[in-house]
């Protein structure tokens, strides 16, 4: 396996990973229950997707 020849300065390494950053995922409210959930995906806090219930919530 080749090797290098140079040593490659730490703003070249660097700039490698640039783009490797931390991205907030995007959050839909609930029509149901206007709680935050991810998009396309059904609601943790009622179990709802699209007007239908997909996960039983056991209320306290």
């Amino acid at each position: 396996m080749p090797n290098p020849k140079h040593k490659h300065s730490k703003s070249r390494r660097d700039k490698r990973a640039a783009h490797f950053k931390i991205v907030r995922r995007s959050l839909s409210l609930c029509p149901r229950c206007r709680h935050p959930k991810l998009p396309h995906h059904a609601c943790g806090n009622c179990g709802y997707y699209r007007d239908l219930q997909v996960i039983r919530i056991e209320e306290e």
